[in-house]
């Protein structure tokens, strides 16, 4: 029992109980009681520049450890800041616990002009939580927390909000500050396995569609895809599952023409751990010109002629959009297990001329490369000579990033964090902070465009206070590149595209970063691994007009 200690003391041992090590947030004046204990409960307090900055650095945090993210925050402005990570991770399904206090419960609601007054701030963060919730009492808040924590680990991993009211926060402890024991996800029945099991065995053109809700599978989907022949398409969520460098691999090309009719042609789908929406079929502005407005590069749907089998932890999932011919409820590994073993010995098609058909796709996709996809590849091709295989990237909502997502290659899930749903600029900056104090025995490297890295540029001071070795390769073009050709592409004005951009290596230098620009693509690579050394992070500013791109 805890009645020694108050309520906001409490909070940093329940959490450190749950196995947290790590949390991201700036105290403010309706925030103190809880920093009384959380040195001594063991926690890494990192201190952030704005409460937007550690909702995105909880979310790469836990995208690169799989464990949940945690960021401690104010009332009112401090919710309101924090409300696009939270849309970004709910998005993405991503284990963001966002820990808020609230105005006292005489308070709540009654509109009296509180500071930090929201009428009903649980309200506000519903539509991008799967749980917000106010804990009314001392009593609530270890009842709450395990709730949280049984979300992130047994269903869909969408952000969490606890608010807990000042006056509670100052009331004594109750309730014990162990944790509970938590659920396994759950499995499919066995009959559905082998409904999915004959399509498999009658198919002679399988495809394997894996998601972001896959990431823990990787093994277990290779597995399946060795014996069933069947090809892998990755969503960007999912990049890396499977290795792309494997032979039955498209990587994630959904965004492609010919990797889209490829799938057409299959005679059976295998979807795990996707939504398969509308982000996931994302067409760029370059790509939409070379191929044209057709329906061929729409982002409204993906056509599949054939069967479809859908795997998901979200039932509303499975029955959404793509209506499936079996539908199977649970974790993605343990299902892909559940599906080899109930195919055993049996004859598995042998897919013939897959092979062949994956080699022209491959080299389709490629040959698709526009003039500016050519530039970001010779960039892109450096940062992975220069990342070791196990690095990990994370890409801002930016053109370089964009052809990223298709064409920069990774072996391992994990390894390429992009804000794929939501589509938030910002995101890259501070979430590879997050990312590289997750795991800081990884190279991590930002990626990310002039105008997304003002949007949070102030976390720069965060990485130079943390000591990190980060290089953030800046893709200067001067603009809002893509929604500028999308303006020009339709014959719109060219309003707002061209802002005013400061000096980026003298304010880096400002924050106490190292500043370089590579005057060649080998100087790029260099400075990448130079950073990567450094004892404080490194801007990269790479120009769309150097002449040596």
């Amino acid at each position: 029992m805890t009645m020694d200690r108050t309520c906001g003391e409490s909070l940093p041992y329940l959490l450190a109980n749950y196995g947290v090590t790590t949390v991201f947030g700036m105290p403010g004046v309706h925030s103190l009681e809880p920093y009384r204990t959380i040195g001594a409960a063991g926690l890494d307090h990192v201190g952030v520049r704005h409460e937007q900055g550690a909702g995105f650095m909880a979310d790469g945090y836990a995208r690169a450890s799989g464990r949940p993210g945690v960021c401690l925050l104010i009332s009112g402005p401090g919710v309101t800041n924090a409300a696009t990570p939270l849309g970004q991770a709910y998005s993405d399904s991503v284990p963001l616990l966002a820990l808020t206090t609230v105005n006292a419960r005489g308070d709540i609601g009654l509109g009296r002009g509180m500071l930090h007054e929201i009428s009903d701030q649980a309200a506000l963060t519903t539509p991008i939580t799967g749980m917000s919730a106010v804990t009314w009492d001392a009593a609530q808040l270890p009842v709450v927390l395990g709730q949280a924590m049984a979300l992130f680990r047994a269903a869909r991993p969408r952000p969490a909000h606890i608010s807990i009211p000042l006056d509670v926060l100052e009331l004594p402890a109750e309730g014990s500050i162990e944790p509970v024991t938590l659920p396994d996800r759950p499995a499919p029945s066995r009959r559905a396995i082998e409904r999915a099991a004959a399509l498999v065995r009658d198919a002679d053109r399988p495809v394997l569609l894996i998601g972001g809700g896959a990431v823990e599978a990787g093994a277990e989907l290779r597995r399946l895809a060795e014996r069933t022949g069947a090809a892998v398409v990755t969503t960007i969520a999912g990049k890396g599952v499977v290795p792309e460098s494997h032979p039955q691999s498209l990587g994630s090309t959904l965004q492609r023409i010919a990797t889209r009719r490829f799938i057409a042609e299959a005679d059976l789908v295998i979807a795990v751990g996707t939504e398969i929406a509308e982000p996931d079929l994302y067409v760029s502005a370059d790509a939409e010109a070379a191929g044209g407005p057709g329906e061929e590069v729409s982002t409204l749907g993906l056509e599949m002629s054939g069967r479809l089998v859908r795997v998901d932890l979200d039932p509303s999932v499975v029955v959404r959009d793509y209506p499936p011919d079996v539908a199977l409820i649970g974790d993605a590994a343990e299902t892909a297990e559940m599906l080899v073993a109930a195919l055993g010995q049996d004859r598995v098609a042998s897919c013939e001329g897959w092979d062949e058909r994956l080699k022209a796709v491959r080299a389709a996709n490629v040959g698709d490369l526009s003039a500016l996809e050519a530039k970001h590849l010779a960039v892109l091709d450096m940062i992975r000579r220069a990342l070791p295989e196990t690095g990990q990237v994370y890409a801002d909502m930016s053109q370089i990033s964009y052809t990223g997502c298709i064409h920069f290659p990774v072996e391992r899930a994990r390894s390429w964090h992009f804000p794929v749903g939501y589509g938030t600029l910002g995101y890259a900056l501070p979430a590879a902070i997050g990312g590289a104090i997750a795991c800081p025995d990884r190279a991590t490297l930002a990626l990310v465009g002039d105008g997304g890295l003002l949007f949070t540029v102030q976390e720069l001071a965060t990485a130079v206070e943390r000591r990190l070795p980060l290089p953030i390769l800046l893709w200067d073009n001067g603009a809002l590149g893509e929604i500028a050709d999308f303006m020009r592409s339709r014959q719109i004005p060219q309003v707002g595209v061209y802002p005013h951009n400061p000096d980026f290596l003298a304010l880096a230098r400002s924050f106490g970063c190292n500043a370089v620009e590579p005057e060649s693509l080998e100087d790029i690579g260099s400075a990448i691994e130079a950073a990567l050394g450094a004892d404080a992070p490194t801007l990269i500013r790479v120009r769309q007009d150097a002449t040596y791109l």
